[in-house]
Parts: C-alpha cells; structure tokens; sequence
C-alpha cells in the first residue's frame, strides 16, 4: 500500500503512571510522540518493560493515559472506538464456539442483519485461509489456524487500524513465517479493509520484514529513542545485504543505549540487567565453541539459539557489565577473562565470576562488605532496598536487587533466606 499523509493515529507527549497502594507510583512511558499514518506499519520494539504493550493498550483505547493526547482519525480516543482492531499474543478464541462463530463475535458490536454477519465472516475466514473450517472447532486446529482465526475476527469488521501484539510469537518458527507471509501478501496486495497498523514485536527480524519504520523504545520510563525507516520493496529477502544492514541498524540502535540503560558503572545507582546464571553460562559456552570463536554478530547468534530481542540483549549486556564480554553496536566479543571462564571447570567458574561481581558491580560488593562488618553477617533487604531508592525508583531498585541476590548466590559471596528477607554472609567452601 500507499502510505498517506494524514495520520490515523496520533499520539503526542503521552505518559502512563501506574498507582501502586503503599508504594512509589511506576512510570511505564514517558513524553511518547508515536504517529501511525495511512498505509504503513509502524513496528515498536524494545526491551521487557519499556513500555509497548502499555503503548498499545492506550492506542487501543482500552486505558487512558496519565497525561498527554491520543488522537484517532483526527479525534480524540478516550474509549475503544469503532474502526479499530486488535490481535493478541495469545489466541484468545472460545473453545465451546466454532471458527464461524467466534469470527462473527468480530461483528457483536455493529448490529447488522444474521445474514450480513454470516456472510461478512465467511468472507474474512476463506480471505485469511481458512475456507472449509468453519464449522470446526479450535481444539480441532492448529496453532498457526487457530492464529488465523484471530486474525480473520480482527479484519471483519473492515477496521481502518489493526494492532497486534507479539501475535506470532506463540507459533513454531515455520508456522510463523507462513501466516506472516501469507498476511504480508494480503496487506501488499490491497486485499485487507486496514489502511494502517501498528505491531509490538521482540523479533528484530520480523519487524525488518513487516515495517515501514521501527520505533526503538528504551530507558526507565520508556521513550522513542531512535527510529529506522525501512525503504526495502517487498517481498523482502532477508538474506540480501540490504536487509542486514537494516537489522543491524536496529541492533545497533538497542544495544547503544544499554550504557544508559545499565546507569553509571562508578555507583548503586547501575541498573542491572534482568540475566540468569544458567543463560549467561550458555551463551559463553557457545561464544565459546569453534563455531564462533569468541567473537559472533548479534543477529546470527540470535538465530542460532532462537532468542528474542528481549532475550538476547539482558544475556549480553550481563556479560558485559561482568567485563566477560564486550558488548559493540552489531557484535559481541569474549574478553580474556571470557574465555577463561568459559573453560573453566565449575569452582573456577564460580572463582573468577565472584572476583568480577566484586570489581565491576558496585552494589555486590557494597552487600558484602556490610555483611563483613556486622557482628552477625546478616542484614535486612530492607536495608538495601532503601539505599537504591536514593538512586533508582522503587520498581527497578527491586529488580537490581533481584538480579546481585542471585548473581551473589552464585558467586559464593552471601546466602539470601527469603522467608525473614535477610541476606546472610557465605564464605566460599564454608
């Protein structure tokens, strides 16, 4: 399709907080300037947390936003208004209704006539490709079909704006890849009533094929922090030159702003990354392996262990806060104390990453030293807790806290009792 000129949607300077009783309210999104316009889609991506499900929730009209203007077709949206669709992650379909039925429960709202109905959804089932299911039921289908009877109960109410969110991602790779195309060739082609949409993805590539731009969420609240226009004809060939170069673009829009993300190195007010020891292990040992040589691009290790964006990046950017690797705009490479860990054995593992959560991680080694300091080496995690606030809001206080409890369990350095919330002094082979 063509695109327009005129926005569908627009929204300008929008801002959500989320109210929590007996705690710091939490900013999701900050000052978010987002335009939809007419014959594109418009693809947001962006880390766990940084705000897009919430972005398309207020775009959908089903929350209203702490502050800011949400314009649709020119109007102000302060409530689901008609023209506007959603797909969802999950398949969201009723078991006891057959494919016909639950694609008619599309058309609830509009009132029309049984047999306008009946023919409306029959027509949107055989354009989405599934003519002849009608009348089964989605225990009966497939994922991928019972997916397409999602997306058939989206388009038959003709909207003019489609949102989707993540909605193939709960699909095998090649089912995915067939109801995106598919889909793709309806849209390229002028054969879908929708005149633009609006996808929340984690998949890099999935967004390279699909958008006409990417918005690049980030940073705590979430905010645009870059945007990439993507100018390929489709269909697109996502092994050409020209599509990498794309994908990496956008890695290299994510993964600049990890510094800023991660906070100042020197202090507790560094904001860690949400990455478990089993992942972080795994992904060495194959940075590791001949295959890649300790030095691998983004995106073909990202292939390779299939992993989402919001995998990917909290595994790397792990690693790089423990200087194991170095985390670049396209790539990661092992450092030499990467490679040293990952050859070694368990109790040389738990050796060098405990010296390096000391060195390189303000906040374990400010755990530790109190510990050391008191006559009992126990402390409150409220103790901590309290702390970070000085440096972070209350919302990633706790998730940094999370990550050096279990970061510190691991290296040997303390022991956490969650059931008096206390962490407690642990010597290596004590």
């Amino acid at each position: 399709m063509t695109a327009g000129t005129s926005p569908i949607l627009d929204m300008r300077k929008v801002r959500m907080v989320y109210a929590k009783p007996g705690a710091e309210p939490l900013e999701v999104c900050g000052n978010v300037d987002l335009r939809v316009m007419r014959g594109e889609i418009v693809g947001l991506l962006g880390r766990s947390g940084s705000g897009k499900s919430t972005l398309l929730r207020i775009a959908a009209g089903l929350i209203k936003p702490t502050a800011g203007q949400v314009l649709y077709r020119g109007a102000p949206l302060a409530e689901p208004a008609p023209g506007i669709a959603v797909v969802f992650q999950t398949f969201a379909l009723y078991p006891w209704l057959t494919v016909q039925r639950n694609v008619e429960l599309g058309l609830d709202a509009l009132r029309l006539p049984a047999a306008e109905v009946r023919r409306r959804a029959l027509s949107a089932i055989d354009l989405i490709g599934l003519d002849g299911f009608q009348s089964a039921y989605p225990r009966e289908l497939s994922g991928g079909m019972r997916q397409r009877v999602g997306f058939a109960r989206a388009i038959v109410s003709d909207p003019v704006l489609l949102l989707m969110d993540e909605p193939f991602s709960a699909l095998d790779v090649l089912t995915a890849e067939t109801l995106r195309t598919d889909f793709l060739d309806l849209w390229v082609e002028g054969k879908l009533p929708i005149q633009g949409m609006l996808l929340v993805t984690h998949n890099i590539e999935e967004a390279v094929l699909m958008c006409d731009r990417v918005l690049i969420l980030t940073g705590h609240p979430g905010h645009i922090g870059a945007q990439v226009h993507i100018a390929l004809p489709h269909p697109r060939d996502r092994f050409s030159a020209a599509f990498r170069a794309v994908v990496d673009e956008i890695y290299a829009g994510l993964t600049s702003r990890i510094a800023e993300s991660l906070g100042a190195k020197g202090g507790l007010g560094q904001l860690l990354p949400q990455a478990s020891i089993n992942r972080m292990n795994g992904f060495v040992e194959m940075l590791a392996s001949p295959s890649y040589g300790g030095r691998c691009d983004l995106a073909q290790i990202a292939g390779a262990l299939r992993l989402k964006v919001n995998e990917l990046l909290p595994i790397a950017a792990g690693l790089h806060v423990l200087e194991f690797a170095e985390l670049r705009p396209v790539t990661i490479q092992l450092t030499a104390a990467g490679r040293l860990y990952a050859a070694g054995g368990t109790e040389e593992r738990k050796r060098l990453f405990r010296e390096h959560l000391l060195r390189f991680v303000p906040l374990a080694a400010h755990v530790h030293q109190v510990l050391e300091e008191r006559s009992d080496h126990r402390a409150p995690r409220e103790r901590f807790e309290l702390e970070l606030q000085d440096h972070l809001n209350r919302h990633d206080a706790e998730r940094t806290l999370h990550v050096v409890t279990d970061w510190g369990r691991y290296a040997e350095l303390f022991a956490y009792h969650a059931p008096s919330r206390t962490f407690i002094l642990n010597r290596p082979g004590g």
